[in-house]
């Protein structure tokens, strides 16, 4: 976790001072509101250590079973590729009304790139899994997608698009802090696939509907493009 704290702040540090778009250096988009920015100001170095820590540990959480994590960032990663094609673009992002960002379409390849690669992995990883992701792929993938959303100033819009990996990072702090404070669990364990395991689903029909709302909230995600 230091070490993770230690990057986003250096990370957090080149974008304030070297901002894709100097105009929009310290804002964020408002989703689903015509060219409305979140000023942040002196915020913004502590809300980028937030997004970048938050998403990679998110999807992190969300590597419990085999097929969950790679499907759902599949559809975070998507989701994020075509928003990061249309910010490049300086017609696109004028006619959407995006923050426009010079360059953002070579993002659009990574996250292409990311996408084919979950795709490869979920065929070995889909249940019975023969490989597994581990620490090492799941920080990496959430960085990616946080780091990407920031750069296409899109921060907030990851709420959505990755809600997934939002719902597994809460209910692991509204465990701890309900068992903690009140001594009384919330789920029957955490994070929040676990407890629809312990629920009696079977494994691959969490992750089945996992990736469905994952769908689902790709395409609310893209649907603020024109909802506003």
């Amino acid at each position: 976790m230091t070490c993770q704290l230690i990057l986003a702040l250096f990370v957090a540090a080149y974008l304030y001072h070297f901002p894709p778009n100097p105009a929009y250096a310290t804002s964020t988009s408002v989703p689903y509101s015509k060219e409305w920015v979140l000023n942040l100001g002196a915020l913004y170095v502590p809300f980028v250590m937030m997004i970048l820590v938050g998403s990679s540990n998110a999807v992190n959480l969300a590597d419990g079973l085999d097929g969950l994590a790679g499907g759902t960032v599949i559809m975070a990663a998507m989701t994020y590729a075509v928003f990061a094609y249309l910010a490049g673009n300086a017609k696109f992002s004028q006619y959407l009304r995006l923050v426009p960002v010079t360059g953002a379409g070579e993002l659009t390849v990574l996250l292409a790139a990311m996408v084919g690669a979950c795709l490869g992995f979920l065929w070995y990883n889909a249940y019975p899994a023969e490989v597994f992701m581990g620490d090492t792929g799941s920080l990496f993938m959430g960085g990616c997608i946080g780091l990407v959303a920031i750069c296409v100033k899109q921060e907030l819009l990851l709420l959505i698009a990755g809600g997934i990996f939002v719902a597994e990072a809460l209910s692991v702090l509204a465990q701890v802090y309900s068992f903690r404070v009140h001594k009384k669990r919330i789920f029957k364990m955490a994070p929040l696939h676990h407890h629809f395991e312990l629920l009696g689903w079977p494994e691959p029909k969490v992750t089945i509907r996992f990736w469905i709302v994952s769908i689902v909230l790709a395409l609310v995600a893209l649907a603020s493009l024109k909802l506003r």
